[in-house]
């Protein structure tokens, strides 16, 4: 059952029932009387003050069979050359089936996102008084063409009830990870209603399932990563037959996964983790500059290999609250997967495109819906530790821009493990935003 829940988004206070992710072959269809509750977008003349390109104000006279309409050409420039949004025929309801291939975007620097934004709401205008599908080819979007998570929040406004009512569906083909993730982050403005007419669609095969895909002009990529879907599945279920490596000592806890600690301690907390983090927070909380000091490594290694050994170990014995704090940054830099996974990376990235105001409601949607339990136990742990370390800043000099540093690469990394000079702001940003706003992002819904 949906709960109401309040958000600030750009500035407008709305209060939307929180979408539930489930997808039904019968949610396709849905009654035309029945009300929305979706956010109303800027109208169409709103939109047009953005930039110097006008619309007509009546297409009313274009829907069925639009005639062509030669203008487009001067007032989107190349853009329905691209062949971003095409027009595909009809379902076999009837309904008109449009595409949008994210392979077709061209670089996010070479083109104007507001003009890309008022020629989609163009070709929508033809045909959104009859019923009508959406199908969004997902491959082929990367960091050269992908468009920014303020600029999704902007569309969705947009798209006012005018056209979410005869919306009947919307399939996103290949969808990855990524996509998933953000649309987490968009919940907070998403209505229930539309979210029940997203469906992920795995494959092309799939597809099929819903529609006739001979109908429709699907790029040559999208056609090629099919079939390399189909390959990798195949290859994947022979892998799973083949022997498995080595697993890790039962009493391992450095460089173990946090499924094997959980399964061989019985704790979502890692033993060496709380001890480390009561032993500084009874010891090294005021202390200067702590974090930012390194300690002996022959030192840690030993207290590394006697932990893995299971055999007993005090902090207390070493007296230094640095070995303790290079401890409780090595733990989470040796984990097999950092503490925030792999498929958030780029989404950590993509925060960057939201308003500072909205980005802590967003992280926690994030962090719920994507983090698996273990992980985020474990996070929100230690992220209440590192608030507290940073309320002591006058004394130990750790504001959280400055634990943000030190503890932002060892939360997350892409598979690489390689992250670029251009990564570590917005992974550092992301960073002090759950330190300063730990009780908020935290809090249980």
């Amino acid at each position: 059952m949906a709960t109401k829940r309040t958000f600030n988004v750009n500035g407008v206070h709305v209060e939307l029932d929180e979408p539930q992710l489930q997808f039904d072959d019968d949610e396709l269809l849905f009654d035309d009387n029945e009300e929305e509750d979706d956010l109303e977008g800027p109208t169409m003349d709103e939109l047009t003050s953005i930039s110097a390109v006008q619309f007509d104000e009546d297409f009313e006279g274009e829907l069925g069979m639009p005639e062509p309409d030669f203008s487009v050409l001067t007032k989107f420039g190349d853009i329905p050359k691209l062949g971003i949004v095409d027009v595909s025929g009809d379902d076999s309801f009837g309904r008109k089936v449009i595409c949008i291939s994210a392979c077709r975007l061209p670089s996010n620097k070479s083109y104007d996102h507001q003009l890309l934004l008022q020629y989609l709401l163009h070709v929508l205008d033809q045909y959104v008084q009859n019923d009508y599908v959406l199908v969004y080819f997902h491959f082929g979007l990367n960091g050269d063409n992908k468009l920014p998570l303020s600029w999704l929040v902007q569309a969705y406004k947009c798209f006012d009830r005018k056209y979410k009512k005869n919306l009947k569906a919307l399939y996103l083909v290949h969808p990855t990870n990524f996509v998933k993730i953000m649309y987490s982050c968009m919940k907070v403005v998403i209505s229930y209603k539309f979210g029940k007419k997203m469906i992920y669609v795995q494959s092309l095969d799939e597809l099929k399932e819903y529609l006739n895909i001979s109908h429709i002009n699907i790029p040559e990529p999208v056609l090629r990563h099919d079939e390399e879907v189909k390959t990798n599945k195949q290859r994947a279920a022979a892998m799973s037959r083949s022997p498995s490596v080595m697993a890790p000592l039962p009493t391992q806890e450095f460089g173990a996964s946090l499924r094997h600690i959980k399964e061989n301690k019985g704790t979502s907390i890692p033993p060496v983790v709380k001890q480390i983090v009561e032993y500084l927070r009874s010891n090294g909380a005021e202390t200067e500059h702590i974090f930012r000091r390194s300690a002996n490594i022959l030192t840690v290694r030993e207290f590394q290999s006697l932990v893995n050994r299971g055999e007993s170990v005090n902090l207390e014995s070493y007296g230094d609250v640095h070995l303790a704090a290079v401890l409780l940054k090595a733990f989470l830099r040796e984990l097999p997967e950092p503490i925030l996974t792999y498929p958030l990376y780029d989404s950590v990235l993509a925060l960057q495109g939201l308003t500072p105001a909205d980005k802590p409601a967003v992280i926690r949607v994030m962090l719920q819906e994507n983090l698996p339990e273990d992980n985020y136990i474990l996070l929100q742990y230690i992220m209440v530790f590192l608030h507290e370390i940073s309320r002591k800043a006058e004394k130990n000099h750790m504001t959280p821009s400055n634990l943000a540093i030190v503890f932002g690469p060892n939360l997350i990394w892409p598979k690489n493990d390689q992250v670029s000079l251009s990564s570590l702001a917005p992974i550092n940003n992301f960073t002090q935003i759950l330190i300063e706003n730990t009780p908020v992002i935290f809090q249980k819904s």
